[in-house]
């Protein structure tokens, strides 16, 4: 007979760790009760049920052990695909690459940048001469904005993305992969973690974040 399978919902509201050690569904449904085949332990089917007891235990606690830390606060990071990124259609290989690394999208959107907003963006860099072009390269285009969530995701997230000058990008980064000037390079991550709070409010204003828990999360974060 299928063992009965609970929603993700059930399962974290009775144990709080997001899993539960398998039960013995084949000899009687209860790890406790007597097995149809006596008490022997040895053999074929005896090793199977002891097998299974064991990874049963030692799921549960490597799932306890999980779910302890679940509550802490994380870092955000603003992560932005910038003009030329969306026109080369990149935009779901950055998602891609940030989800399988374990980090976690709660804002995304895709507009046409004012440019007000853009030099808002990149005051800090309004003294430069390259200023007015960085600012009409950011608006000639539509972008699309995320906010990603996730422990040590603004350090992780550059790494990821790759130096400034896609030149000296590593093989393996999204600049290093994708990207040959600096002029386009393709993506945007907050440099700290102030940053990325600052730049997800300037992007976001009031728009509020999606709260949700993956459900592989247990199996990322200890």
């Amino acid at each position: 007979m299928a063992a009965r399978v609970n929603s993700p919902r059930q399962v974290l509201s009775h144990s709080q760790f997001g899993l539960r050690a398998p039960r013995l569904a084949l000899c009687c449904g209860t790890e406790t009760a007597p097995c149809p085949v006596g008490n022997r332990t040895s053999g074929f089917l005896g090793t199977k049920i002891n097998r299974s007891l064991s990874i049963g235990r030692q799921s549960g606690k490597l799932s306890r052990r999980a779910g302890k830390d679940l509550a802490v606060k994380a870092e955000i990071s603003y992560i932005m695909v910038k003009p030329d990124g969306v026109q080369r259609g990149l935009v779901g290989e950055v998602i891609s690459r940030l989800e399988r690394k374990g980090f976690k999208l709660v804002g995304l959107k895709m507009l046409q940048c004012p440019k007000e907003l853009a030099e808002e963006h990149y005051k800090d860099l309004s003294s430069k001469p390259f200023f007015s072009d960085l600012v009409n390269y950011i608006i000639s285009g539509p972008v699309v904005a995320m906010v990603w969530e996730g422990n040590g995701v603004v350090k992780s997230a550059r790494k990821i993305i790759g130096a400034t000058n896609p030149l000296e990008a590593e093989p393996g980064t999204i600049r290093g992969d994708f990207a040959v000037e600096v002029g386009r390079n393709v993506v945007h991550g907050s440099d700290s973690p102030e940053n990325g709070e600052r730049e997800a409010a300037l992007w976001f204003g009031g728009e509020s974040f999606v709260e949700w828990t993956p459900s592989l999360t247990p199996w990322l974060v200890e």
